[in-house]
């Protein structure tokens, strides 16, 4: 089997910032880190999913709008992804994303948290998601990150996968 491209970053070395994780057929996947993979704490999932659905609805209606497919946390609770359509560099994401994180420390509800709305509606916190939303916009602000670091794969039939 082909190794998965998100599977070859090393994570030792990640640090909060924007990457661009992948770009295929007119998309391109956006890697919005937020915590530091394996040194600090990953983001609460009541937290991570009030995170999503504030991005989400702040994403849908910006600007960007018309290019946003996707929004949505990773499974290891580090980071968004975000895919879109179009030519978005990683620092036009920068900017969408500190504006969106602005808007986030505003708000005093956390959209579509009813039962017919969410399917764990109960799952969220948005005094915790405002803390992370504020970490990460220092981040993005005073610290930002963009450059993967690629980790070096030999295939089982002897093949080496690695950044070229």
């Amino acid at each position: 089997m082909e190794v998965i491209q998100s599977f070859t970053i090393d994570h030792t070395h990640l640090k909060p910032g924007i990457y661009v994780s992948r770009e295929d057929k007119g998309f391109t996947t956006f890697d919005l880190r937020i915590t530091e993979p394996n040194q600090e704490p990953a983001v609460a999932p009541s937290s991570m999913h009030s995170l999503e659905h504030l991005m989400a609805t702040w994403f849908r209606n910006s600007e960007a709008k018309e290019d946003v497919v996707y929004v949505g946390p990773m499974g290891c609770l580090t980071g968004m992804y975000i895919i879109m359509t179009g030519n978005y560099t990683v620092e036009d994401m920068r900017r969408l994303t500190i504006d969106c994180l602005k808007w986030i420390l505003t708000q005093e509800e956390v959209p579509a948290t009813r039962p017919e709305a969410c399917g764990n509606y109960l799952l969220h916190d948005l005094p915790m998601c405002k803390w992370e939303s504020s970490r990460y916009l220092d981040r993005l602000q005073n610290d930002f990150h963009s450059e993967y670091t690629k980790l070096q794969i030999t295939l089982e039939d002897g093949r080496v996968f690695a950044d070229a």
